[in-house]
C-alpha cells in the first residue's frame, strides 16, 4: 500500500507541480506589480491575450500525446486563416458567419493535408509541418499583399474581444460572472468525490481526508476569487468561455472514449498498439485535421483580438503551444500528459508574458527567461522519469 502510495504521488507530480508554480509565479509577480496583476482589467486581459495559445496548445497537446510529434504549422496557419476570413469579410463583403465557418473549414482542410502526409505517405511530423509553416507563411504574404487588413465588423471581434452578456444588474457586480464561480466549484467537488470513489473501489492508493479537501478548499477559493474579480470588471470574457468549453470537451475524448485511450496507448507504445488492433494510422491523421481545425479557431481568436489581419500574424506561436504542453506537464516521449496541464502551461506562459511587460522588462529577456522556464520544465520530466525507474 506504501508503494502504490509513492507511485501515485509521483504520477501526479508533474501536474502538481506545475500549478503550484503557476501560484508561485503569480505571487511573486503580485508583489514585484503591487498587485497590478490581479486587478479585474489585467485578469481579463490575460486570459484575452492568450486564449489562442491555451486553444493551440489542446490541438499541440494530442500531437505530442503520438510519440512527442509537434506540429510547426500552427503559427502560420494562425496567420493564413485570419488572412482569408478578413479577405472573405472586408474585401468581399461576405457576412460575419459565413466567413467564420469557411475559415474553419479551411483550417480543417489544411489538417487533412498535413495528416494525409504525415499517416498515410510517411513523412515525418517535422518535416510535414515544416513544410506546411512555409507554405502558408507564404500564402499569407500572398493573400494580404504585404498589407494588413482591419477593421473587423464587431460580430467578428466578439469571440476574442467581447463579455457573455449579464443576466440581470446588481449593481457595479457581473451577476453571471459570480454564478459560474459558484457552478464551477459545484462542479468540481462532484469531479473530485467522483474520482475518490472510484480510486478506492478498485484498491487505488488515495490521499488522506484532510489532504484532500484542503486541495479542494483552496482550488474552490482560487475559482471564485478570479470570477469575482471578473465581476468587477465587465463578467465573463468571451474567450474564456470557448477556452472552458473546449478543456471540457477534450478531457472527456482522451479521458472517457476510445479514441483517447487510443491516443495514449499509440504514445506509450506504438509497437503494442499496432499488435493490440488500433489503427495507428488514422489516430495520427485525425489528430493532424484536428490540430488544424483548432489552429483555424485560434487565427480567428487572435485576429478579432488584433481586429486586424496582418502579414506577420502567427509568428511564433507555435513555439509558445509547445512550451505550454511541456510547461504543463506534457512527455517529450508521448503517452503523458493532460489537457488541464496544456492550459495550466499556457496560462503560466501568460503570466510571465503579462508580469515581466508590467514591470517593464524587454522584450529579449522575456524570451529568455521563458526559455529557461521551458528547459527546466524538461529537465523535471527527465528527473521524474529517472526517479520512476529508480
Amino acid at each position: 500500500m506504501k508503494k502504490n502510495f509513492s507511485n501515485a504521488i509521483l504520477g501526479s507530480m508533474k501536474q502538481n507541480a506545475m500549478v503550484i508554480a503557476l501560484g508561485v509565479v503569480i505571487l511573486l509577480f503580485l508583489i514585484l506589480t503591487k498587485g497590478v496583476l490581479l486587478q479585474p482589467l489585467n485578469i481579463s486581459n490575460i486570459i484575452q491575450q492568450n486564449a489562442y495559445v491555451m486553444v493551440l496548445a489542446i490541438g499541440m497537446l494530442l500531437c505530442i500525446l503520438i510519440c512527442g510529434n509537434i506540429d510547426l504549422s500552427v503559427g502560420s496557419i494562425v496567420g493564413f486563416v485570419g488572412a482569408i476570413s478578413a479577405m472573405l469579410i472586408i474585401k468581399m463583403g461576405m457576412p460575419v458567419l459565413p466567413a467564420i465557418l469557411i475559415s474553419l473549414a479551411v483550417g480543417f482542410a489544411i489538417g487533412v493535408w498535413h495528416g494525409v502526409w504525415i499517416a498515410y505517405v510517411g513523412v515525418p511530423a517535422f518535416i510535414a509541418t515544416l513544410a506546411g509553416q512555409l507554405i502558408f507563411r507564404g500564402l499569407t504574404m500572398v493573400v494580404l499583399n504585404g498589407q494588413s487588413l482591419a477593421p473587423l465588423p464587431e460580430g467578428y471581434t466578439f469571440m476574442a474581444a467581447g463579455f457573455v452578456p449579464d443576466i440581470a444588474n446588481v449593481g457595479s457586480q457581473n451577476l453571471l460572472a459570480i454564478i459560474a464561480g459558484i457552478v464551477a466549484s459545484g462542479l468540481f467537488i462532484f469531479s473530485e468525490l467522483n474520482k475518490r470513489r472510484n480510486k478506492r473501489r478498485y484498491n487505488f492508493a488515495v490521499p488522506s481526508l484532510t489532504s484532500f479537501w484542503a486541495r479542494i478548499i483552496v482550488i474552490i477559493a482560487v475559482i471564485n476569487f478570479f470570477t469575482i474579480q471578473l465581476s468587477n470588471h465587465r463578467g465573463l470574457p468571451m474567450s474564456l468561455v470557448v477556452v472552458v468549453v473546449l478543456v471540457l470537451i477534450y478531457s472527456f475524448i482522451t479521458n472517457k472514449t476510445i479514441p483517447g485511450r487510443h491516443i495514449y496507448a499509440y504514445g506509450g507504445n506504438p509497437k503494442a498498439a499496432v499488435l493490440s488492433g488500433i489503427k495507428t494510422k488514422r489516430i495520427l491523421f485525425w489528430v493532424y485535421v484536428n490540430m488544424g481545425f483548432l489552429s483555424a479557431l485560434a487565427g480567428i481568436i487572435f485576429t478579432g483580438r488584433l481586429n486586424s489581419a496582418t502579414p506577420k500574424g502567427g509568428n511564433g506561436f507555435e513555439l509558445d503551444a509547445i512550451a505550454s504542453c511541456f510547461i504543463g506537464g506534457a512527455s517529450t516521449t508521448g503517452g503523458i500528459g493532460t489537457v488541464v496541464g496544456a492550459i495550466v502551461g499556457g496560462l503560466l506562459m501568460g503570466v510571465l508574458n503579462n508580469g515581466m511587460s508590467i514591470m517593464g522588462v524587454s522584450i529579449d529577456w522575456q524570451q529568455a527567461i521563458k526559455g529557461f522556464v521551458l528547459i527546466a520544465a524538461v529537465g523535471f520530466d527527465v528527473w521524474t522519469k529517472s526517479r520512476a525507474k529508480a
